[in-house]
């Protein structure tokens, strides 16, 4: 072992020099040197640190998806801004609905007022049901619960007592429509009361926006020309496709990634000018069949299916309202 070492020593100098010297080879200019194990070793390593799609939809969730949403309600909201102070200063050539008002008849005004007196009582029910909900443990264990079945439930629930209010023929006076009403409006109070858990103050700011931006928007409705918003119907029923297809997506992604806060937020900021849209569309929508109803049809003016319309967008407006206010939509980090 030792002698093997020394040699080793002793030659290797040597060695190295005499196939420096008889076995050097001299390449001719220009000729291309290609190294194929290297490139294809360092193409397999960049391919390995490359993210598949699959990893790049599931990383950690940045702010990028809350602040577009952000974003874009700041932009909504210039814009209605802006819209009701064109329209409320009397700038457009058309006469408004609120011009158009003093030559209504008064069935028309008694139809108007009637919807929205439904619209009232909706609020009023469902807050009633919301305080009963919270007081049983079981209702609250199963509205509170993430099981698709409780999903299932709840969603078909809704669905149909809402189908059935909008079925049933509309007779002045309390009847079976008014039942249905009624029964449907308890169950929104139901299945929102979750909701309370994100705490009074939150609640109470919730509602107050959501009073300003109904408010500010069926002002809006009634000082743009009749037909202003009647036209955007088509638009807004595929931006309603995709909250909705959003917010099923969020029962199976979480928030916490990339993909399921992109979701999240078109089903938040997204759902609040959807809806906020929809707001302005069934109030000149409702103002429209109010006016060109026939006092002799078969079927009467439903100011109870028109009441729960309008109902259903503002009761949505306020959930993403409190969510938004409560830090769900990244606005604040716990």
């Amino acid at each position: 072992m030792l002698i093997t070492r020394i040699c080793q020593v002793s030659f290797a100098p040597v060695a190295k020099t005499y196939m420096r010297t008889t076995f050097q080879t001299t390449f001719p200019k220009g000729q291309p040197i290609r190294k194929y194990a290297t490139e294809g070793r360092n193409f397999r390593e960049r391919l390995a640190q490359r993210k598949t799609i699959g990893e790049q939809i599931m990383q950690p969730a940045g702010e990028t998806a809350f602040n577009i949403g952000r974003g874009a309600v700041a932009g909504g909201a210039a814009l209605g801004l802006g819209a009701l102070c064109f329209y409320g200063l009397g700038l457009s050539k058309d006469a408004s609905v609120i011009d158009q008002a003093v030559m209504w008849p008064q069935y028309v005004r008694d139809r108007i007022k009637t919807t929205y007196m439904y619209v009232a009582g909706s609020m009023f029910i469902t807050a009633g049901s919301t305080m009963a909900a919270l007081r049983s443990p079981r209702v609250m264990a199963f509205v509170s619960s993430n099981s698709l079945l409780s999903i299932a439930v709840t969603m078909a629930a809704v669905i149909g007592s809402g189908m059935v209010v909008q079925g049933i023929p509309y007779k002045k006076g309390f009847g079976t429509k008014q039942l249905a009403w009624i029964g449907h409006t308890a169950l929104l109070g139901a299945v929102i009361a979750p909701i309370c858990f994100l705490g009074g103050p939150v609640i109470i700011r919730a509602a107050w926006y959501t009073a300003g931006i109904v408010g500010g928007l069926s002002t809006l409705a009634v000082c743009a020309p009749s037909d202003k918003f009647l036209s955007m119907g088509g638009p807004l029923a595929l931006a309603f496709g995709a909250v909705f297809a959003a917010s099923i997506g969020n029962l199976f992604l979480p928030p916490t990634t990339a993909l399921g806060a992109g979701l999240y937020s078109i089903s938040m900021y997204g759902g609040l000018l959807v809806f906020s849209g929809l707001l302005l569309y069934k109030t000149q929508m409702i103002i429209r069949a109010a006016e060109v109803h026939p006092l002799n049809a078969p079927h009467p003016f439903d100011p109870v299916g028109a009441a729960v319309s309008i109902y259903l967008d503002i009761l949505n407006i306020f959930i993403r309202m409190a969510m938004i206010m409560s830090g769900g939509g990244g606005g604040r980090k716990n």
